[in-house]
């Protein structure tokens, strides 16, 4: 028995097969395309890059503008307490993505409880969602910030960290309240009504049949909640907290030079990169995965 081996691009496989000169012909036809197209857009986007690159450096206030904005030796004393301050953010994304998490979904299950007995805990939940998402964050957060410690209320914190990781987590729970309760109603009935078929109670369907699949399915909207929430924790340092944006600040205050500005924002942008790519990477899989029918 003769056994055929792969013999390389064109010959036969493993099982034998002999692609044809047709496939063999689309085949390189695609690849060259893909090259092609490759090409072309690497060379645009030179060609855009030189462009703008013309023009910003040619305009009449560029050296001031470089120098302002733009200041190497700014750059390096301002990086250390940035990287400082940044580690703040970190820790302030950590804790209140985690809280905002647990709190949305709370709010969510809340909000989608059957039976008329349920109606006042389903009118706050939404009373909730509706008056945190029109509420603008900078005003709740110095409402909290600012207003809080002005109550002198005994055992309340004071702490600026504290309470703008408190209305960070105020407001990003309604946004993700919404996309939780958006997952749970996804679910067809026929769910449920199996779960509680087989014997589960409502609580039981809830756990174990609704609330998985809802959570996958909104997998993406929720790492793009957490991807704002990591920039808006910039947002702490209108209370005092010393992080990347107010480690900055100090600096431009003392020199009148605006560079640790850009240091910080590109921090921020590195830091966000790979949270946003890996969002990206999460919609495709799924995607391909439910195109091919093994999501449900």
């Amino acid at each position: 028995m003769t056994v055929v081996r792969k013999t390389g691009p064109g010959g036969p496989d493993e099982d034998g097969y002999v692609p044809s000169e047709r496939r063999l012909a689309r085949e390189r036809y695609r690849r060259a395309r893909t090259r092609r197209a490759t090409a072309i857009a690497a060379l645009s986007s030179l060609v855009t890059a030189v462009v703008l690159y013309l023009v910003v450096v040619n305009a009449p206030g560029w050296p001031r503008t470089r120098e302002t904005f733009f200041d190497w030796g700014y750059a390096r004393e301002a990086l250390p307490q940035v990287l400082d301050g940044l580690w703040l953010n970190v820790r302030l994304l950590l804790v209140c993505g985690a809280a905002v998490l647990v709190l949305g979904m709370l709010i969510a299950v809340a909000r989608t409880l059957p039976g008329p007995v349920f109606f006042p805990l389903r009118a706050l939940a939404a009373a909730y969602t509706d008056f945190f998402r029109g509420l603008p964050l900078i005003i709740n957060l110095m409402i909290v910030v600012l207003g809080v410690p002005a109550l002198r209320l005994q055992g309340i914190t004071v702490d600026p960290v504290l309470l703008g990781g408190t209305a960070l987590t105020l407001t990003y729970s309604a946004y993700v309240a919404e996309v939780f309760r958006a997952g749970i109603e996804s679910v067809h009935p026929s769910q449920r009504a199996a779960a509680r078929s087989l014997g589960l109670t409502n609580r039981q369907a809830l756990r174990h049949v609704v609330l998985p699949q809802a959570v996958r399915r909104q997998v993406p909207p929720l790492l793009n909640d957490l991807v704002s929430l990591q920039k808006d924790t910039g947002l702490v340092s209108i209370g005092g907290a010393v992080d990347a944006v107010r480690a900055a600040d100090i600096i431009v205050g003392r020199s009148l030079n605006y560079t640790p500005y850009i240091v910080a924002g590109l921090l921020f942008v590195a830091l966000t990169i790979p949270m946003t790519r890996f969002t990206d990477w999460v919609t495709a899989r799924m995607d391909r995965r439910r195109a091919q029918g093994g999501l449900l």
